[in-house]
């Protein structure tokens, strides 16, 4: 079982199509909401471990879950005194300010704290995610809901990957900040989008040249076939 990155949560719970996009298809591109978020991310991974008031805190900690299948790093886990042991409590770094109930943001914060159990062989009751915006923590409690939606969330990431197959675009309100739209909505320019070939090539059998075909020919069923990709023409196909 191949493991999956924590931050695939996130972009599934936000939008399938993205998430295979960034995850499958390997294509990433930046806008100004990207690079404020890598910024603020940058200046939270020292890979340093503190002490402030009794609490250990440590960055950039690799994460992982053998019985999920999930691995990642965290932007801080602070430790608190528990006995004579320490119990985490993750902190998730975003920009800007939270947005209705920061599901997608609560289910990557639960993921996280699903691999610091394991890893800890310990509960985690609860997290936070600090906004940029705002300046300061949402507290999110690890209900036995948000448990449950975060485990669908892993299978669903995984399946689809499995599958090879691009989830069909469907446009939201999340799609006008997105830096992947030009590469992913119906109608938007084709020479906007990176050209990259799959990470499962299967997809692509059907575009090997074939024996007694031109190379014009190959081209233009290629190119078709690509374009068809990156519109939701091939969603649901077969691999």
């Amino acid at each position: 079982m191949h493991d999956i990155l924590l931050s695939a949560l996130q972009h599934y719970a936000v939008c399938p199509r993205q998430c295979a996009l960034i995850h499958m298809e390997q294509i990433w591109t930046e806008n100004e909401h990207t690079a404020a978020g890598r910024l603020l991310h940058e200046s939270v991974h020292s890979g340093e471990t503190r002490l402030r008031d009794g609490v250990r805190i440590v960055t950039d900690l690799e994460l992982h879950s053998a019985r999920l299948g999930l691995r990642g790093k965290s932007d801080a886990v602070e430790l608190h005194r528990d006995g004579g042991g320490w119990r985490p409590y993750p902190v998730e770094y975003k920009k800007g300010s939270p947005h209705g109930d920061c599901l997608a943001d609560s289910i990557q914060l639960c993921g996280q704290a699903l691999c610091l159990e394991e890893m800890f062989a310990t509960s985690i009751p609860e997290g936070a995610l600090f906004y940029g915006t705002p300046h300061r923590r949402t507290v999110v409690r690890f209900s036995p809901e948000l448990r449950e939606k975060t485990e669908r969330t892993v299978a669903a990431v995984r399946e689809m990957l499995a599958s090879a197959r691009l989830p069909c675009a469907q446009k939201s309100a999340v799609c006008s900040s997105c830096s992947l739209a030009a590469c992913c909505m119906p109608g938007s320019p084709p020479a906007a989008c990176p050209v990259r070939r799959l990470l499962f090539p299967s997809i692509w059998t059907n575009c090997v040249r074939k024996r007694d075909e031109t190379l014009s020919e190959y081209l233009v069923r290629h190119h078709a076939g690509y374009l068809a990709l990156q519109t939701g023409g091939m969603c649901g196909a077969a691999p």
